[in-house]
C-alpha cells in the first residue's frame, strides 16, 4: 500500500502488526465520528491490553506487537481504529528505521496488505494505519502520519488524558485546542522532506544527534543518557554471553561507600520475573549470575560484575534493567566516577560504556537496560535515572515503568 490508499476488508476480524529493526510500542485507539476517543478506556496498549472489539497482543520480544480488531464486536458509534507505533527506547526517532505494518485476517493469518511509511526522519511516533467504516463497509487505509512529540502527542490529539505531556507541550495560558506537533503526512501535496544524511558515530564516541540506530561495527561505543546501541557487529552471530561491570569511587576522598549492583528481569508485559543481587547471586537456572557484594568501592576496575548468558535466557525474558543502590543510605552525590560497561564475555572486549555524569541526592539509580528485539538481537540503552530506594526491591516498579 501507499500513503492514503485503502482496501476493503473481506473479514470482520483483522490483525495489524508493526515490525521494525528495533522494538516498538504498538497501540490502538477507538475513535468516534468526531475523531476522538470516548474516554481513556479507548486507548489500548501494553498497560491496558483490551477493550470492546480491540486487543493488544505482545510479540514477547520474538515477533512484532499487534492490534487485533473485531469489527463485529465494536461498540455502536465507533467508526475508526487507529494503529500507532513508537520506538520503545526513550527519545529514539524513526530516522534509519523502516517500520512495516501488515494487515492480516485474524482467523487464517492471510496477508491482506502491507505498508511501509516512506521518508521518515525526526518522528518519534506514527499513526501507521487505520481501520475505518465507510458506507457500511470496513476498510483499511495506509496513513504514515508522523509526530515529533511521541506517543503522548498522538494520544492527546485524539482526546486521551496524558499525565505527563511531552515537554514541548506545556501551555502557560489556557490550553490550545491541540498540543501535538504533527509532521506533515507523506502523501502529496504535503510531502515530508527527505531524511537528513546518515551521520554515524565515530569509533569510541557517542552516536551523533539525529543518527539512526547504531551497532558495534565501529568498535567500542560510549553512550550518553537515553542513547541506544544494537548489540550486533558486522552481521556476526548474536552475542551469546555478556558481562555488565559496574563501578564507583567515593567522592572527594570520602569514606568507603557500599553500593549494590543488581539486575531485574522482566517479561513482555513488563511483568517482574526475578532479580539478581548480592542476596541472590544466581537466577533463571544460572543464566544470570552476580559476582558478589563489594563493601567499599575501593580499588581499580569493576566493583561488581553481573554475567548474563543471553543464549540461555528463557524466551519469556524480554527486558533486563541494571540498577545500583546504596543500602547504607549514602546518596549518589557522595559517589564519583560511577559507570557501567558491557563486555563480551568470550573475548573480554569492552563493547559499550556509560559514565554517570550527573548525580542526585538519591539512594538508587537505573544505569542501563537491555531489550530483546523480535529479531532476536538485544539493544542496550543508557538510563541514568535516579530513584529513592535503598534496595533492589524498591526498584522493581520504577524499572518496569522505564522499560
Amino acid at each position: 500500500m501507499t500513503p492514503g490508499s485503502n482496501i476493503p476488508l473481506p473479514t470482520a476480524r483483522v490483525t495489524v502488526d508493526v515490525a521494525a529493526p528495533v522494538r516498538l510500542d504498538v497501540s490502538g485507539l477507538l475513535l468516534t465520528g468526531d475523531g476522538k476517543v470516548r474516554s481513556d478506556d479507548d486507548f489500548i496498549f501494553y498497560n491496558q491490553p483490551s477493550g470492546p472489539g480491540v486487543t493488544y497482543r505482545s510479540g514477547g520480544g520474538t515477533s512484532p506487537d499487534a492490534i487485533l480488531v473485531d469489527t463485529a464486536a465494536l461498540p455502536p458509534g465507533i467508526e475508526k481504529i487507529v494503529v500507532t507505533a513508537s520506538p520503545d527506547a526513550a527519545g529514539q526517532t524513526f530516522q534509519g528505521i523502516e517500520p512495516t505494518a501488515t494487515v492480516r485476517g485474524t482467523d487464517d493469518g492471510s496477508v491482506l496488505a502491507t505498508f511501509t511509511p516512506p521518508q521518515l526522519g525526526t518522528e518519534t511516533a506514527l499513526v501507521v494505519v487505520e481501520i475505518y467504516l465507510r458506507g457500511g463497509q470496513w476498510k483499511a487505509r495506509a496513513v504514515g502520519q508522523g509526530y515529533a512529540n511521541g506517543l503522548a502527542g498522538i494520544a492527546t490529539d485524539f482526546g486521551v488524558t496524558v499525565e505527563e505531556p511531552a515537554p514541548a507541550a506545556a501551555p502557560v495560558a489556557p490550553p490550545a485546542p491541540t498540543i501535538q506537533t504533527p509532521v506533515a503526512p507523506p502523501a502529496p501535496p504535503l510531502t515530508m522532506p527527505p531524511p537528513p544524511p546518515a551521520n554515524p558515530a565515530p569509533a569510541g564516541g557517542p552516536p551523533a544527534p539525529g543518527a539512526g540506530k547504531i551497532n558495534l561495527d565501529k568498535g567500542r561505543v560510549s553512550l550518553q543518557k537515553n542513547q541506544t546501541v544494537s548489540l550486533v557487529k558486522g552481521g556476526r552471530p548474536l552475542l551469546a554471553q555478556v558481562k555488565m561491570g559496574l563501578g564507583w569511587e567515593p567522592a572527594y576522598r570520602g569514606k568507603d561507600i557500599d553500593l549494590d549492583a543488581s539486575v531485574i528481569a522482566y517479561g513482555p508485559q513488563r511483568n517482574h520475573i526475578d532479580s539478581c543481587y548480592f542476596g541472590k547471586l544466581s537466577i533463571l537456572n544460572g543464566a544470570i549470575k552476580h559476582s558478589g557484594d563489594n563493601l567499599t568501592g575501593e580499588g581499580g576496575g569493576d566493583d561488581e560484575v553481573i554475567v548474563v548468558d543471553l543464549g540461555r535466557l528463557p524466551q519469556e525474558v524480554t527486558g533486563l534493567v541494571f540498577t545500583v543502590n546504596s543500602f547504607s543510605g549514602q546518596k549518589f552525590t557522595e559517589v564519583a566516577k560511577a559507570y557501567c560497561r558491557l563486555i563480551d564475555a568470550a573475548s573480554g572486549e569492552e563493547l559499550v560504556r556509560f559514565d554517570l555524569t550527573n548525580a542526585e541526592a538519591q539512594t538508587g539509580v537505573m544505569m542501563a537496560k537491555l531489550i530483546r528485539q523480535f529479531s532476536g538481537e538485544w539493544d542496550m540503552t543508557a538510563m541514568g535515572d535516579f530513584v529513592k530506594s535503598r534496595t533492589v526491591r524498591g526498584m522493581v516498579k520504577p524499572a518496569a515503568q522505564a522499560l
